[in-house]
């Protein structure tokens, strides 16, 4: 799961940091999007919960973890893209006018291009390290990990092998991407589902009648 939305960037108030990485808290919005995921998942058999480093997923699973009675685990490896000297406030400024080297992030899909970011490869490595060790862990089990947009878009290009990594970037805020991951290989059986954020969404929706 994605985490929910995070408080807006108020300019010239930079989010505080944790590890380098700038750890805004939910918005309300954001804790009513928390509560939506619980009460999408409270029913399914869930043997443990997975957070990273960065306030905003442990905020997001509190909810799901309450319903559960489950404490979540943090794992580190799973914690967002580092973005170097746009952490804290930048990277959403940066991006938002048009930066040049934004637009060149874009454009080559290198998160390096931004001065000081994570490059493309540390991060390949340490989220596939982090999914392996939670998969070695948990053989034969199901988790929820709260994790971030680009570590998400990174997982789902892993698992399709595609030569963009940018192709899978736009994850909404508390959607839900479901994997079926095994030491072999890694199946993409939903991605950026948003179904319990609709109004009028049935949790236990009744069957449609058949046609005549």
């Amino acid at each position: 799961m994605r985490h929910g939305e995070s408080e807006p960037l108020v300019p010239g108030r930079p989010f505080p940091l944790v590890d380098g990485h700038g750890d805004p808290t939910l918005a309300p919005e954001g804790r009513a999007q928390a509560d939506r995921l619980a009460d999408r998942l409270a029913d399914h058999p869930i043997d443990a919960i997975y957070v990273t480093t960065l306030r905003r997923t442990h905020e997001t699973a509190a909810p799901l973890a309450d319903r559960l009675g489950l404490a979540p685990i943090v794992e580190p490896d799973l914690r967002e893209v580092h973005l170097g000297e746009w952490e804290g406030e930048l990277y959403r400024q940066r991006m938002a006018e048009g930066h040049p080297d934004a637009l060149r992030m874009i454009r080559e899909q290198r998160w390096d291009a931004i001065p000081g970011a994570e490059s493309n490869d540390h991060l390949r490595t340490r989220v596939r390290a982090g999914v392996e060790r939670l998969v070695a862990r948990h053989p034969g089990e199901r988790i929820v990990v709260v994790s971030h947009g680009g570590v998400i878009a990174e997982i789902v290009a892993q698992a399709v092998a595609t030569p963009h990594p940018f192709a899978f970037l736009g994850v909404a805020n508390a959607s839900i991407t479901h994997l079926v991951v095994t030491t072999e290989r890694w199946i993409v059986r939903r991605f950026n589902d948003t179904a319990h954020l609709v109004d009028d969404f049935d949790l236990d929706p009744a069957p449609a009648p058949l046609e005549s």
